[in-house]
């Protein structure tokens, strides 16, 4: 699910508390989280809705300027649903600050060697090679990044969204840069490469 940036400020200081989606079937669940660039997002309850009843009041609380706007970005009638999903705030999310404390505990230590030896069994030495060309071409395109490693831009891109779960890496508007704590990461498993 994804928000504008003016979506998620007016979620950060409780202004909007709705949004609304014209999906075959949810892409979230009541009482899921969705992370986001700003934090993660609480999702309420979910429910699906008549689109023909929406009101000013609905467009305001989903942070639209008037219902005409939100009926515009929901589109035309297409035979999908239309689902009410309960926005009850954002919390920061935990990756930013595994991202601003460099250096991991032992325990983190352990965590991450376990990782990377459990994702690496057919492909010893993949997931340094991901950090050391990230910490090599940090904005650049996953599609350009996933054919210097040969393998698929989908799989490439889990493969950093795992790393991102670690705290090791970082989203930009294109492509990625190693946070602080991925630097000291690829320093210490890259000495084995």
């Amino acid at each position: 699910m994804l928000f504008r940036w003016e979506t998620l400020d007016g979620i950060a200081r409780g202004d909007v508390t709705l949004a609304f989606r014209r999906w075959k079937r949810p892409t979230v669940k009541a009482g899921g989280r969705v992370r986001t660039a700003a934090g993660v997002v609480r999702i309420g309850a979910i429910e699906t809705i008549d689109a023909a009843g929406l009101t000013e009041i609905d467009a305001l609380a989903a942070g639209f300027a008037n219902l005409a706007a939100l009926q515009k970005m929901l589109g035309p009638e297409n035979g999908d649903p239309v689902y009410r999903i309960e926005l009850t705030g954002i919390e920061a999310d935990e990756r930013a600050a595994k991202r601003e404390a460099a250096e991991p505990s032992d325990g983190e230590w352990r965590d991450i060697e376990a990782r990377f030896a459990r994702w690496e069994k057919s492909t010893p030495g993949y997931f340094p090679a991901i950090l050391r060309l990230i910490s090599e071409h940090p904005a650049i395109a996953a599609a350009t990044l996933a054919a210097a490693l040969d393998v698929e831009k989908l799989k490439f891109k889990q493969d950093v969204r795992k790393l991102k779960e670690l705290g090791l890496t970082e989203s930009l508007e294109v492509g990625y840069r190693l946070s602080a704590r991925g630097k000291v990461v690829l320093k210490r498993v890259g000495k084995d490469q």
